[in-house]
């Protein structure tokens, strides 16, 4: 199974040096891919910005965003943001989308909340077909570059919903599920394998999941708790759900690989909590 790490570019207050270095380690280390997750109206650093400036420095792991909520984007910027970081990159992205789940994000940049999934599925059919080198229109001719990988990445769906679980199954390569469908992941991967098959489609789905984590000791889980606490405020008294699936032990962290497994996922991501480089040793030597 393989073994993704998020860059700490979503923590508040966390320099640009330290996303550089985090991503040069994690190239050093065991891990597949470089992932990161995205919001709007917080203190975090733009996720693509962030990702083009970790495939400047690594050579080896892919780099995802994990996820980002594609609604809040206009679709033809947003391809050639994709594509032009998959030439950065060598042809070494992974795209992961969601609809976000966040009114102001919405508000902010004034989209439409309630029609979110559905203008996923539309930005994603325009987005491919630049991939592929159409045009956007009649009085719009085609916009590069053109992808290192022929007719764009691999897009992969975040989410644990029905709707989402349905939208993977008919245009995505698999699905990623965040901390709160893990009780589910089994039955998650058997509605999209199902449906998947039902719909005649070739080869089969790949499957993610992600975790937040914290190690070393009280004051590491203390921090990350902090941070979690203060991400997730949206969710009222529903954020101690995610505070206590923080992965805190090297034994919590080994603990979700093999049901994992079982499953049928082939990659697991640990998003960081506490942006010290100490983290990205410390989740090296867990994973062992």
């Amino acid at each position: 199974m393989d073994k993704g790490i998020g860059l700490p570019a979503t923590i508040p207050g966390t320099d640009g040096e330290t996303v550089i270095r985090w991503a040069e380690a994690a190239d050093r280390g065991p891990f597949s891919t470089l992932g990161i997750i995205d919001r709007l109206c917080y203190p975090n650093q733009e996720a693509l910005m962030a990702l083009a400036a970790a495939a400047a420095v690594t050579r080896r792991v892919k780099i995802m965003p994990t996820v980002l909520v594609a609604p809040l984007r206009e679709p033809v910027l947003l391809a050639k943001q994709v594509a032009t970081l998959d030439v950065l990159s060598g042809g070494r992205v992974v795209l992961g989308l969601g609809v976000g789940a966040r009114p102001d994000d919405f508000v902010a940049t004034g989209q439409d909340f309630r029609s979110r999934g559905r203008r996923l599925e539309t930005m994603l059919g325009t987005m491919r077909r630049l991939w592929r080198g159409e045009p956007v229109g009649e009085q719009a001719g085609p916009v590069g570059p053109g992808p290192v990988q022929p007719g764009g990445p691999r897009v992969f769906l975040g989410g644990f919903a029905p709707a989402v679980l349905e939208r993977a199954a008919r245009i995505a390569d698999g699905i990623i599920i965040n901390p709160g469908g893990y009780p589910y992941a089994k039955e998650m991967a058997e509605t999209v394998r199902r449906r998947w098959q039902e719909l005649g489609r070739p080869g089969q789905p790949s499957f993610k999941a992600a975790f937040y984590y914290a190690l070393g000791g009280p004051e590491a889980q203390e921090r990350g708790a902090g941070y979690l606490r203060d991400y997730y405020a949206f969710l009222g008294p529903n954020v101690d759900v995610v505070v206590r699936g923080m992965l805190a032990t090297p034994e919590a962290v080994r603990g979700v690989l093999g049901p994992l497994e079982e499953a049928g996922y082939d990659e697991v991501f640990f998003w960081p909590t506490v942006p010290d480089l100490a983290q990205v040793e410390r989740l090296t030597e867990a994973l062992g």
